[in-house]
Order: structure tokens, then C-alpha cells, then sequence
């Protein structure tokens, strides 16, 4: 049934955008809405009930040791050796990601269908939609690089054409082309890291073909690269991580995705929250054979995603528009799962990826009810005591807002706690780099508290301001704004997604919790999501993982009640014992807690803080690329390649072999008279010159 599973929703996008125009014309647009959010609705409820079924309804056939269903379209490419086949892999790693996809999709189409409403181009946005879902599911399922590419710049695409949905917007057309300029610098890094996957390995497939190992396996039967050392397996990993870097917005390549907030808010949802964005971690863990073989590779991802967080958390603390915050706070979560992949907890960073999917979805369909209820109002200056008029977007968004700033018991408590301590006690990577990297994560977490606090505080708490202008800039969904109506509740078709992303978002995490964290209520039992995915992800040198301690550790009640002390010298995990691991749950606690209540309290007196110009700015990276890289760019394009090489060489050349023709033939023109004797007298004098000279050669 995999192929049924992106093939739904594909179907559902040839039929809204075929047609969909047409059944509007003929039904009206009230009528039409309903039938094009049907179909839409229905092609990705057909998609998550096949992915359910396919992930939770039988025993999977076991491959190698390996849980794994593969389903073989066709044989794409065959040249010479190189052979790509349109194939799909369902194993525990992309299994976990179509659930959330899939999941997390239908509710943020049911919630388009309420926020999309009365849009003359109702049946285009869900086309462009659900060719995402087709484009996504394609991406996680296929079984080799080239189909995942495909995939890959498919998402691309659709994320281009639904960043820029609004099309008589500027500023929409330009945040659309510098998403799709930006992913591409990305994507050349992916493309040629494959070529040299396939020259290294002769295949590009994860799994074996035709008795060919797939690259992974060969990788994982190679040795360690020592450190700072660029070989092959170093320049694979490195390259690819340069194609996750412009999907997943990492440092250099994360200025795309504050812009593309000019796209609808379910589109910020879908695409930039919750399952494009996160495809770049995806590739990482699903390479994870071949990174963990670079200690380099892994420190520069370390590295990165760490900065990433720190540097896109003190932006976010500055900005004002509410989808701003929540897209600032995407990068620096993602920036965290890069981490955790860097020190070699990729499954810890994919559970950071379902819960993020939870709670940031629910924040931003809870932003996107906001805003619908403002009238189109962006700007959290001019909000302020919305709870007694939102009530259900308030609470929900209260829960995403606890999931994301780590309080304990919500999902993200339990994600964000794992990659901490995993970096903390990594031996993955270089002695003191986990330390380090655990401090400035340390920090990520705190300001993350701090900032999504402050937009709660000035959109639901505190005195109402949206009745008073103020001299800010705004760059709202909407074109005009009054902000004299009265807030109101979004519709249920909008509020009921809410209300199960944040069930999602206070209990998702259980289905990951650490045995540390489990033996504390006497539960003494492995990391079920863990064990879970252990098999289709490679571990990194000197790293033991949780599932593997606690499968060597005696099972509790199995001869009574073991004593703490038995219980946490059986659980060592990388020299550490549970003690110290709830130790550093505790520190992520109080700096949850210490987040939240100071943003609490200082925003709360005061709502119209004015932050620092530089965050305010975002450090003026974009005005750095621009004068850097962009401007200097236009201008040899303009003045050298244009008015020089083009203008001057080619045309110049071309033009003068065109002028030195036509005075060829302005001289020759002459000898065309029109009149038959003077063509006679030509022939003639030819004629004489023709016998003169071979009468001239049979004399000498």
C-alpha cells in the first residue's frame, strides 16, 4: 500500500487543480469550498489511514536483522553500471516520519479549509497543497538517493509556489524566489555529494539490489576517518549536510525562512514547522552510516546546528510580528536536532522532530487563529488580553507554548531533555566539545523560554492595545486592518485541529522516555522510540545508547525489588549513571521554570519593550549578503557579463562578421547590373582569363 499513500493525495492535486476552478465557476464559491476541501481533506485522510494501517497493522518482514517492507515500481535509470529504480523503503525511520506527516497534515488541511475561506483562489492553494503531501511522503519513502531528490525538489517547488500564493504581493514573489534560489545553493551540495556516493560505492541505493550492498552497509563496514581528516567519507557527509543546511535552514542558508511567512499560515504550519523544514535531519540520520565515519562531519554539525540555535533564539526574542517569532524559533529548534545528530543522538534528534511537529504546528495554526480573529492584525504590540476573547486558542496555544519551553511531563520536556543530556555525555565527540555544546543549548533552552513567553504574555495577557495605532512597520497576511472590530473565536473547523494538536503536544513524548526518567515512578523499561528506530540508524563511535544499556540491564521485578543502587549501577550509560542524568533533568527543569517565570513577569510590566536594534535587526545578515554576495553579483552580471562580455565581445563579434558581410556585399551588389549584355561581357572576360592561363601554363 505504499505507493497508495502518496498516490492519494497527488490525486486529490490533479483534481483541485484541474478542475477546481471549473466546479467553482459552476457552483459559486461557497458551494465550491466545500467540495474542493473534500477532496483535499479526503486524498490525505486516505494517506494517514494507509500509513496507520501499513506501520501498525501486521508484523514487518525482517531483512538482515532489519525491519523493513520495500515495494519496486519500475526501473528508472539503467546506464551501464548505474542503475536508480522508482522504489519505495519503509523501515522504522521513515515509518515514524509518514505517521506525523501524514497525521499533522490532514489536520492542517481541515484547519486550511476554515482559514482559506472565501479565497478566490480556494481550489489552487489545496492543489499546491496536496502536492506537497505527494512530494513529502516521496521524499521519506524513497529507497535511494535519486528518488529522495526527487522528493526533495519537489517540496522545494511546492514550498515556492505556496510561499508566494498571494500573487499580486511583492513581497510574497520576492520571499518565494529567495526560498527557491537559497534551497537550490543547498541542493548543488546535495547533488554532488550522490555523484560521489555513487562513484565511491557504485550504487545510490540504501538497501541492496540485485545483490549489490547498498551504500550504507558498504559505508558502515568502513573504518573511522581520523579527525580533521577530508576523505571520502568526510566530503559525502559534509556535502550532503550542505543540501540539510538550505532545506532545514541552518547557518548560512536560514534567511529563506523568515520570508516565507508571507505565504498563508497553514502553509507556515504544513511546510516551514512540521515536515519540509525537518527533511534536511531526515537525510542526516538517514546517512547516518556514513557521518558517523566522519568525526569531522560530525563536529561541524554539532557546530552549526548549536550556533544555529543560540543565533536564530536572541533574534527571536527581538521581533514583533507573531509568525516571525514562531519562524525564528523553527530555525533554533532545528538547530537542536542538527545537534543532537552531531553528537550522534540521531534518534534523539528525530524525536525532537515529532515533537516539534506537534507543538510548532499548534503554534502556528494557533498564530493563524490569532490573526484571523485581529482582522489580519501580524504584530503583537497591538494585541494584549486576547484570552477572554479567544478562549480556545488561548489554551491551546498555552499548551504548545509549555510543550516548547520544556515544562516537564509535556512532550517537548522529554525530547529537548534527551538531546541535552546526550550532549552533555557524548563521546562522539572530541573530550570538552559536548561540554561546551551542552552550555550553549543550555542557553537556547533558557532564551526559548524567555521569547515564547514574551509572545504570550503580549498576545493574551496584559492591558488590550489592538484599539490604538502605533508607529510600527507591519507585513501582514491581509491588506487592510481595523483594528476597531471586536477579537473573535476562530470557527470550529479551525479550533478542533488545535485542540488535538495539543492533546498531541502535552502526551506525544511518552512514547520516548528515558528509562532515568521512567524508574522514578517505578517503571523500569527501555526507550521504546528508541529501540524503535535503533535498527535503521547507524551509532556513532563510543556511543551507547539507552535501549542498549538497559536491554544488558536485569529487568525490574524479575527477582523482587532491586535496590536504587543495583538498579543505576546496571544502567551506566557512557560512564554516566541515572543519577547523573536526572541530575541534568533537573537543570533543564529550573531553566524551563526560570525561563518562563522571567519572561512572565518582565513582559507582563513590560509589553512594549523595546529590544536591542542589532536583534531587532537580525544582525543585518540579509543586508550582509546582499552588499557580500548579491549586490556585487548584479552588478558583474550588469556592468561585465552584460554591457562587456555580452554587449561588447559576443554581440560586438557577431555584429562586425554582420558588417564586414554586408560590405562584402555592398561591393559585390555592383557587379548585379540587370542587364543581360554586361552578364555576356563577364562570362567572356572569365572565358579569356580561364584559356589564358592554362594557355600560359602549357607554354612554361
Amino acid at each position: 500500500m505504499l505507493k497508495w499513500i502518496t498516490l492519494a493525495p497527488l490525486i486529490g492535486a490533479i483534481i483541485c487543480g484541474l478542475f477546481g476552478k471549473r466546479i467553482m465557476t459552476v457552483l459559486g464559491q461557497k458551494s465550491a469550498e466545500k467540495v474542493i476541501g473534500l477532496i483535499a481533506c479526503a486524498s490525505v485522510a486516505i494517506s494517514t489511514a494507509l500509513a496507520f494501517i501499513v506501520f501498525f497493522g501486521r508484523e514487518w518482514p525482517v531483512v538482515k536483522g532489519k525491519p523493513q517492507i520495500t515495494e519496486h515500481f519500475f526501473t528508472w535509470l539503467k546506464i551501464g553500471s548505474f542503475q536508480a529504480d522508482f522504489a519505495y523503503l519503509l523501515d522504522p525511520l521513515s515509518g515514524v516520519y509518514i505517521l506525523f506527516v501524514t497525521g499533522v497534515g490532514l489536520l492542517i488541511h481541515i484547519y486550511a479549509v476554515g482559514y482559506m475561506h472565501g479565497d478566490p483562489g480556494f481550489y489552487r492553494f489545496f492543489a499546491y497543497l496536496n502536492l506537497f503531501m505527494f512530494m513529502m511522503l516521496t521524499l521519506v519513502l524513497a529507497d535511494n538517493l535519486l528518488v529522495l531528490f526527487v522528493g526533495w525538489e519537489g517540496v522545494g517547488l511546492c514550498s515556492y509556489l505556496l510561499i508566494g500564493y498571494y500573487i499580486r504581493r511583492q513581497y510574497a514573489a520576492d520571499a518565494a524566489k529567495k526560498a527557491f534560489i537559497m534551497n537550490r545553493i543547498g541542493d548543488f551540495g546535495y547533488t554532488i555529494g550522490m555523484l560521489i556516493v555513487f562513484v565511491t560505492f557504485g550504487t545510490i541505493s540504501f538497501v541492496e539490489k540485485n545483490g549489490v550492498q547498498g551504500f550504507l552497509e558498504q559505508a558502515a563496514s568502513r573504518p573511522v576517518e581520523p579527525l580533521w581528516f577530508f576523505g571520502v567519507m568526510t566530503a559525502i557527509a559534509l556535502l550532503l549536510f550542505v543540501g540539510a543546511t538550505g532545506k532545514s535552514a541552518q547557518i548560512p542558508l536560514y534567511t529563506w525562512l523568515p520570508d516565507a511567512m508571507a505565504g498563508p499560515t497553514p502553509v507556515s504550519a504544513l511546510i516551514h514547522a512540521a515536515t519540509m523544514v525537518t527533511a534536511g535531519v531526515y537525510l542526516t540520520a538517514r546517512c547516518s552510516a556514513v557521518v558517523v565515519k566522519s568525526p569531522t562531519a560530525m563536529i561541524v554539525i554539532a557546530f552549526i546546528g548549536a550556533m544555529t540555535a543560540i543565533f536564530a533564539a536572541t533574534i527571536g526574542l527581538a521581533q514583533s510580528d507573531i509568525k516571525k517569532v514562531l519562524a525564528y524559533s523553527t530555525i533554533s529548534q532545528l538547530g537542536f536536532m542538527f545537534l543532537a545528530c552531531g553528537v550522534g543522538a540521531f534518534i534523539a534528534g528525530i524525536f525532537h522532530v515529532m515533537t516539534h511537529a506537534f507543538f510548532k504546528a499548534l503554534l502556528f495554526l494557533g498564530s493563524g487563529s490569532v490573526i484571523h480573529g485581529m482582522h489580519d492584525e501580524q504584530d503583537i504590540r497591538k494585541m494584549g488580553g486576547l484570552r477572554k476573547y479567544m478562549p480556545i486558542t488561548f489554551a491551546t496555544m498555552m499548551a504548545g507554548w509549555l510543550a516548547i519551553s520544556g515544562v516537564p511531563l509535556l512532550s517537548g520536556f522529554f525530547s529537548k531533555d534527551e538531546i541535552l543530556w546526550r550532549t552533555w555525555s557524548t563521546e562522539a565527540l572530541p573530550p570538552g566539545w559536548g561540554q561546551v555544546l551542552w552550555l550553549i543549548a543550555a542557553i537556547t533552552a533558557g532564551l526559548t523560554a524567555i521569547y515564547m513567553t514574551r509572545m504570550m504574555v503580549m498576545t493574551f495577557w496584559g492591558k488590550e492595545r489592538f484599539g490604538h495605532d502605533h508607529d510600527h512597520g507591519h507585513t501582514g497576511e491581509g491588506d487592510a486592518h481595523d483594528h476597531h472590530v471586536k477579537p473573535h473565536e476562530s470557527p470550529a473547523v479551525m479550533w478542533i485541529p488545535l485542540v488535538i494538536l495539543a492533546v498531541l503536544s502535552i502526551f506525544g513524548g511518552y512514547v520516548g522516555v528515558s528509562p532515568a526518567l521512567s524508574s522514578l515512578v517505578g517503571v523500569h523499561s527501555e526507550n521504546k522510540f528508541e529501540h524503535f528506530l535503533e535498527p535503521a540508524i547507524a551509532k556513532a563511535s563510543g556511543h551507547t545508547t539507552t535501549a542498549h544499556v538497559s536491554a544488558q540491564a536485569p529487568a525490574a521485578g524479575t527477582h523482587g525489588a532491586a535496590t536504587v543502587a543495583t538498579r543505576q549501577e546496571a544502567a551506566h550509560e557512557g560512564g554516566h549513571d541515572f543519577g547523573v542524568e536526572r541530575f541534568f533533568t533537573l537543570i533543564s527543569i529550573i531553566i524551563a521554570v526560570l525561563g518562563i517565570g522571567f519572561g512572565f513577569r518582565f513582559f507582563n510590566r513590560n509589553p512594549l519593550w523595546q529590544p536591542p536594534r542589532l536583534l531587532e535587526e537580525k544582525y543585518k545578515i540579509d543586508e550582509f549578503y546582499d552588499d557580500t554576495i548579491v549586490n556585487p553579483i548584479e552588478q558583474t552580471s550588469r556592468f561585465v557579463l552584460w554591457k562587456i562580455v555580452d554587449v561588447k565581445i559576443i554581440d560586438g563579434f557577431v555584429n562586425s562578421l554582420a558588417r564586414g558581410f554586408a560590405g562584402l556585399a555592398n561591393v559585390l551588389r555592383y557587379t548585379q547590373t540587370g542587364f543581360a549584355r554586361n552578364y555576356a561581357a563577364v562570362i567572356l572576360i572569365g572565358a579569356i582569363l580561364v584559356i589564358g592561363y592554362f594557355g600560359f601554363v602549357a607554354l612554361r
